[in-house]
């Protein structure tokens, strides 16, 4: 038998390369909703980010998302993209 190949991705905020289930994707859906998918399965654009709360601050400091996603993100979103992802920490 042969192994699966493991797909990376790279993290937006500390640029390293991880396997996909190790990080977060942030997806920006076709009616232009921007959330975070635990899933990773929702339809639309995406970009990845470490689990922590660190390499998203710096993702979003550096304007990394809204380059990823081709949109502006509001404040409040970020905000409650960080609350989503405080408690998994």
């Amino acid at each position: 038998m042969r192994k699966r190949k493991v797909p990376l991705r790279k993290c937006v905020g500390c640029n390293q390369s991880k396997p996909k289930k190790e990080l977060v994707r942030v997806v920006r859906s076709p009616e232009g909703q921007v959330s975070l998918d635990l899933t990773g399965r929702k339809p639309g654009r995406g970009a990845y980010v470490c689990h922590n709360k660190d390499c998203f601050a710096l993702a979003r400091k550096a304007g990394r998302f809204e380059r990823s996603l081709e949109c502006a993100i509001p404040a409040e979103v970020f905000e409650a993209m960080e609350e989503e992802l405080r408690p998994d920490e």
